[in-house]
């Protein structure tokens, strides 16, 4: 939830920080500069809730610590990559792929109640995804539109 919060309220602060600036709007921009702070804020948990994150990892993968931090630098540097104008089509199929990628983790965590934010067993379980993969498809869809798609 507080991914789509951090998501909508910088779109709707950005875009009227561009209007104040520019007298006009521009939606895709706000919407990657959106993606960019929603990306930045999710890979801080990768270094606060590390523990937590780390659990996310089924067991056969090792390097969960190291992986967990990885991915957070791999999202702030997709962040800052859709706002660069000559790499910015490369971020965003980089950061659908990548959100792609994460996806088996969101659910193994869910199967497993897992807690990030506790690092615990006692999570929201499979009730967890009726809220996750929709949003990772906003997501998708929210990166593909503001991005790749020539308007």
């Amino acid at each position: 939830m507080k991914p789509l919060i951090v998501l909508i309220s910088v779109f709707l602060l950005s875009n009227l920080f561009i209007r104040f600036t520019s007298d006009q709007y521009n939606v895709l921009l706000a919407a990657r500069i959106a993606m960019c702070a929603m990306l930045c804020f999710t890979a801080v948990a990768h270094f606060v809730f590390t523990k937590g994150m780390s659990m996310m990892i089924p067991p056969q993968i090792p390097f969960k610590t190291e992986l967990i931090y990885i991915t957070g630098v791999i999202e702030i540097f997709l962040g800052i990559g859709l706002l660069i104008p000559g790499l910015k089509i490369y971020a965003a199929w980089s950061t659908l792929f990548f959100l792609i990628f994460m996806l088996p983790a969101n659910i193994y965590a869910a199967v497993k109640h897992i807690d990030y934010q506790k690092g615990s067993f006692d999570g929201k379980g499979i009730t967890y995804l009726w809220f996750r993969v929709p949003l990772q498809l906003l997501f998708i869809v929210w990166i593909y539109l503001s991005t790749i798609k020539i308007w």
